[in-house]
């Protein structure tokens, strides 16, 4: 982010806002050669509201510990991926684009009254067999000190360069069989929708979500990931720990679906699954980073 121009902002930006100007610039156009503004977002002494931790603990499964789950200072951070996706030379639709995988690095637990300083921008954009990549970064800080850091890895379908990867040959998927399962509501993409601020309509109804091709409304991915660290809570290192996920087939609501998890070197993988243990909704890999 050294070379990156931030914008120190007033105050979050308004997510009715950025959904307006996200449906006035549906027809953008990414041409031939598409290139990421180099401009980058910053939100200074971010306070925490207690009852809006008490709402997003609640739909994501979280325990009350006195920490701030690891995945809700992205919570915070939304607002301001969203207003770097409005800004002037940004060459994707933001409606149009895919959540596709997500990392999340945390350098210490992050008690609940910290305040959070936040820096967001854009970078990594790739060319792929069906369309573009690319990045949004955040860093936050707590009185100077590096605690948390993500990537979000978003798609745009389209321009793509059709050359395939090589992928692992891989025999036929072996259904899990020491799973959790979990129920989960047809309500849940308008509960994470109010804490989140994405109420994206292929999230929140059967009828809005079929005005973009969806049969009904789907989960949101990243509270995919964060139902999925919320079962995994209770063994969470305390130490600098990464996790990567990767968003795989859309989890249609209301869904029964299966979480596992198995032992690797330096932490764990786990997976959230369809009902019948096999198909991925969610993959993810914890590690523990090293000194």
């Amino acid at each position: 982010m050294s070379d990156v121009q931030f914008r120190e902002l007033r105050h979050a930006p308004a997510m009715p806002v950025n959904f307006a100007k996200a449906v006035m610039r549906a027809g953008v156009k990414p041409g031939k050669n598409p290139t990421l503004p180099n401009v980058g977002l910053r939100l200074n002494d971010v306070g925490l509201d207690s009852k809006h931790l008490k709402a997003y603990r609640k739909v994501c499964g979280f325990s009350a510990d006195g920490r701030l789950p690891i995945t809700y200072p992205h919570i915070h951070a939304f607002p301001l991926h969203m207003a770097l996706m409005m800004e002037d030379g940004f060459p994707f639709p933001a409606m149009g684009l895919v959540h596709v995988r997500n990392r999340i690095t945390q350098y210490r637990p992050i008690a609940e009254r910290e305040q959070l300083n936040i820096k967001c921008s854009l970078g990594n954009l790739n060319q792929v067999e069906k369309g573009w990549e690319f990045s949004i970064f955040t860093v936050i800080t707590t009185a100077g000190e590096r605690v948390w850091s993500s990537e979000s890895i978003n798609f745009f379908r389209g321009g793509g360069h059709g050359r395939k990867d090589e992928k692992k040959a891989s025999g036929e998927p072996v259904p899990a069989t020491d799973t959790i399962e979990w129920k989960v509501p047809g309500n849940t993409g308008r509960r994470y929708g109010a804490v989140s601020g994405d109420r994206n309509p292929i999230h929140l109804y059967p009828l809005t979500a079929k005005l973009f091709g969806f049969k009904r409304q789907i989960a949101h991915g990243m509270w995919s990931k964060a139902r999925a660290l919320a079962q995994l809570q209770s063994q969470l290192p305390e130490e600098a720990f990464r996790v990567d996920v990767q968003f795989k087939l859309p989890m249609f609501i209301p869904a029964t679906v299966k979480f596992e998890q198995q032992p690797a070197d330096d932490g764990l993988d786990f997976r959230v699954l369809a009902r019948d243990g096999v198909k991925p909704h969610l993959t993810g890999q914890l590690r523990r980073l090293g000194e």
